[in-house]
């Protein structure tokens, strides 16, 4: 199967286009997946789109889109009969996803495709998900569920579940929660760590974990600092570790747990103050005072992190410090994306 979208899980169309490489974008766009309507493609029920601009103006030029529509690609047509889960006995065991009118039943030809579909994007490797929200197949959170009491907000789509189940390290985010400055940064930021570290992951070498663990120091400080000192000690003992690839697949998923949710400005800070500490003594006691006022700024909320960052960067290239100018940290993504202006 195809890792693009094709003829046979679409429909003519006119998809918006991604756009070309954004000048500081890397010279291979990142594989990420899409529900297809959000790329402007006419899938949904009624003939219509969910075309948003954030992800093909913004993320487009970064990323190489993978589309997907389940209803189309399970065999239905456009237009079609709306769709919706439906709970017909116990909790989340016999909920069911039927046409709202007929009450067909497409469970089950769904889950079939959803699981070989999910396969085969598995093999295309994936960096991220961008899924269209409340759909009752690619929801991932708060779906309607309807059953005799009315319907309630608690469910997750079908080719949504079978994604997660199968891809539990992948960067997964909704349309609407993009539309959140801290979830929109965080998603990207999981994009643009997962792409890296696997590509370390497909030729690995303890020194290249080391490597990996240590441009990736601060930024793991500033998201989990609990989780960056365990995975810590797991680079420590890859040198000699038995079997590398159970190490290295205990480190995929603590690297990934620790930058599951966005960061705190508290967190941002410390992270920010250990990189100033490096710098602080070649700083006139004017420098000092205004790098440390504008990282005040930002942890009373008056300023965005690029701020003091942008500042921090600059005294760092002035010091020529090599372990501190190799963190990603100080930019994990394209800066050209603007998001730390927002959060």
């Amino acid at each position: 199967m195809s890792d693009e979208i094709t003829p046979a899980d679409s429909v003519p169309c006119d998809p918006a286009p991604a756009g070309p490489p954004a000048p500081d974008a890397p010279a291979g766009r990142i594989p990420v997946g899409v529900s297809a309507c959000l790329l402007g493609q006419r899938v949904r029920h009624d003939g219509g789109h969910r075309q948003d601009r954030f992800v093909i103006d913004v993320l487009g030029p970064h990323f190489r889109y993978m589309a997907v529509c389940p209803e189309v690609g399970v065999g239905m047509g456009v237009p079609r009969p709306a769709l919706r889960l439906v709970q017909v006995d116990g909790q989340g065991a016999g909920r069911r996803l039927v046409e709202s009118r007929s009450g067909r039943d497409w469970t089950e030809p769904m889950r079939a495709w959803a699981a070989a579909r999910v396969e085969a994007l598995a093999g295309a490797g994936l960096r991220g998900f961008v899924l269209k929200a409340r759909s009752p197949s690619c929801g991932m959170a708060r779906v309607k569920v309807y059953g005799p009491g009315g319907a309630r907000p608690d469910g997750v789509g079908l080719f949504a579940e079978a994604l997660s189940a199968r891809l539990p390290l992948l960067p997964i985010e909704e349309d609407g929660r993009l539309n959140d400055a801290r979830l929109r940064e965080n998603f990207v930021l999981r994009v643009f760590v997962y792409d890296e570290w696997l590509r370390l992951r497909a030729a690995p070498r303890p020194r290249d974990l080391v490597a990996f663990h240590t441009r990736h120091k601060i930024l793991l400080m500033s998201q989990d600092a609990a989780r960056h000192r365990v995975l810590g000690r797991l680079v420590a003992r890859a040198g000699g570790a038995p079997d590398l690839e159970a190490l290295l697949d205990e480190y995929g998923a603590g690297l990934m747990a620790a930058l599951a949710r966005p960061t705190s400005p508290r967190r941002q800070v410390n992270a920010m103050q250990h990189l100033a500490g490096v710098v602080k003594h070649r700083l006139e006691p004017v420098e000092k005072r205004e790098l440390g006022g504008l990282i005040d700024e930002y942890r009373d909320g008056r300023v965005p992190v690029e701020v003091p960052l942008t500042l921090l960067r600059h005294h760092l290239r002035r010091s020529g410090h090599a372990w501190a100018l190799e963190q990603s940290y100080l930019d994990p993504y394209p800066r050209s994306l603007g998001l730390r202006s927002r959060v």
